[in-house]
């Protein structure tokens, strides 16, 4: 028996097939192999059609169980991971109204700033752990001003995954951990957070039927059995946001416990056992997927938009033609930390959480034409990501966590040593390469409504350590580059 997992990203779409008897992995891949395209119609938008990822999830299941040659008969569970804070528009025929309103979307940041001064910072933070900020109610607020006519048409409102599983099973349904995530759950009454829907002037009639993230959450019907190749009656039977996921993923379940991602954004994930929220705004909270009124797991989660997506920008802009990520990092052993004095800051992919929703622009500061080369831009674009992350883990010393290990995936930047060795460095703590993916991690949790596993760790229990990096003894160049690049980036902040 074996169970598919999905990741779906802004980037592409991951899959992964699994054994169940022993969570093996049997293969992976993803679709397509250049990135998905993100238009930006304005100044601060970010927008998606909702299909695109469903072709690609039908294209990379074909090709899976092609390449695999294991019968679709034998697929016993899906699970399904999603790119968070996303807003899709559905009427009653199920018909995508408008391209989806992605996560590093800004439009929204002066309407949810505005409910957070009409609500009050004390209710805000006791019911929700986070201002509505630039997340999905404000998203949908935005489309009820400026879209009046889409607005009326609206039957139900989508996360991302919430999509996928409409696309799937046929089934309008959503998690409260992506209630969560779209700042639409209430940790006090344990409820749909009717009173910012009321401020909004958003009638509850728009929020989907709720599911627990591990449970049967619809089967596949005979549309998406054509076009995925997956059988009629498959079970879907785990969901959530990429970030809780890619942290259950990497076995980070309990109270202490981090996760990292550099993907097109950045993600510190650290798990709590109290409702508490940031109060600077800067680090956001949400249900984790093993959270529940008993048991409570809140996920602190530090998002970094100018990321992977900045490095992206600078092997299609600066590398030369046909270098690789690979290539890159070997082209640039000889260049000393700190760049020589070169310091981009990456934050040029929307407003950035952890800077108040400021949105700085990235900046490349300090070019001396006589020395810099391409090679330079290249560390500095990698030491500056390496920077902003270290920047936001101190911010969540507020909130009591503090790494002494960070788990990592291998599927992303922390693949980069220079970028991996960098942040060890300055936080002193080791960070551990985890074998194992988003994708996987959903495969394995799907196992668990239908028997397969007992518990969470069970499924996740299996994972391999590939690489364990510690921090050298000598970091004094390191923190020296970053004082200069924190004094840079705090400068600009201060400016705007």
């Amino acid at each position: 028996m074996y169970s598919i997992g999905y990741d779906i990203g802004s980037s592409s779409v991951k899959a992964a097939i699994i054994e169940l008897s022993n969570a093996r992995e049997i293969a992976v891949s993803s679709y397509p192999d250049a990135e998905m395209k993100i238009e930006a119609l304005k100044e601060g938008w970010a927008e998606q059609d909702p299909e695109m990822w469903w072709k690609a999830l039908c294209k990379v299941t074909q090709d899976l169980l092609k390449t695999s040659s294991i019968p679709p008969s034998s697929i016993k569970s899906i699970g399904i991971a999603y790119q968070m804070h996303g807003l899709v528009l559905v009427d009653r025929d199920k018909k995508v109204l408008r391209p989806a309103i992605i996560w590093c979307d800004s439009r929204a940041v002066s309407m949810g700033e505005t409910a957070f001064s009409d609500l009050g910072q004390e209710y805000c933070f006791n019911h929700m752990l986070n201002s509505p900020g630039n997340f999905t109610a404000s998203k949908l607020r935005w489309v009820k001003e400026n879209e009046p006519e889409i607005f009326e048409r609206i039957y139900k409102i989508l996360l991302p995954g919430d999509y996928i599983a409409m696309k799937l099973t046929g089934g309008l349904n959503t998690t409260r951990s992506g209630l969560s995530e779209a700042i639409l759950w209430d940790f006090k009454n344990n409820s749909v957070a009717t009173k910012l829907l009321k401020h909004f002037e958003i009638s509850d009639d728009v929020i989907p039927e709720l599911v627990n993230t591990f449970s049967l959450q619809g089967k596949v019907n005979g549309k998406s059995s054509e076009e995925t190749g997956l059988v009629v009656g498959t079970p879907l039977t785990y969901r959530a946001g990429d970030q809780p996921n890619n942290a259950m993923s990497l076995n980070v379940l309990h109270p202490g416990e981090i996760a990292a991602t550099g993907g097109t954004s950045g993600v510190v994930y650290g798990v709590s056992d109290k409702i508490k929220a940031d109060t600077k705004s800067r680090i956001n909270a949400f249900a984790h997927v093993n959270h529940n009124k008993e048991q409570i797991r809140i996920g602190q989660l530090l998002c970094i938009n100018g990321a992977g997506s900045q490095y992206a920008w600078i092997k299609r802009e600066m590398a030369y033609k046909n270098q690789s990520y690979s290539e890159m990092e070997l082209s640039i052993q000889n260049i000393p930390v700190g760049s020589e004095g070169l310091r981009i800051i990456p934050f040029g992919n929307g407003a950035e959480r952890m800077l108040n929703n400021a949105q700085t622009g990235a900046r490349f500061c300090n070019i001396q034409f006589n020395r810099h080369t391409r090679e330079h831009f290249f560390r500095a674009a990698l030491e500056g990501i390496a920077f902003s992350f270290v920047y936001g883990i101190n911010a969540m010393e507020d909130l009591g966590i503090v790494p002494s290990t960070i788990r990592v995936g291998n599927d992303n930047l922390f693949q980069s040593s220079i970028f991996t060795k960098t942040i060890c460095n300055l936080l002193g703590c080791n960070i551990e390469m985890m074998q194992t993916t988003g994708a996987i991690g959903a495969a394995k949790a799907s196992g668990i409504e239908i028997g397969i596993y007992k518990t969470v760790g069970e499924a996740i229990g299996t994972n391999v350590i590939l690489k364990t990096s510690t921090p050298e003894d000598s970091t004094d160049n390191s923190k020296a580059a970053f004082e200069a690049w924190k004094t840079e980036l705090e400068n600009i902040v201060d400016i705007k």
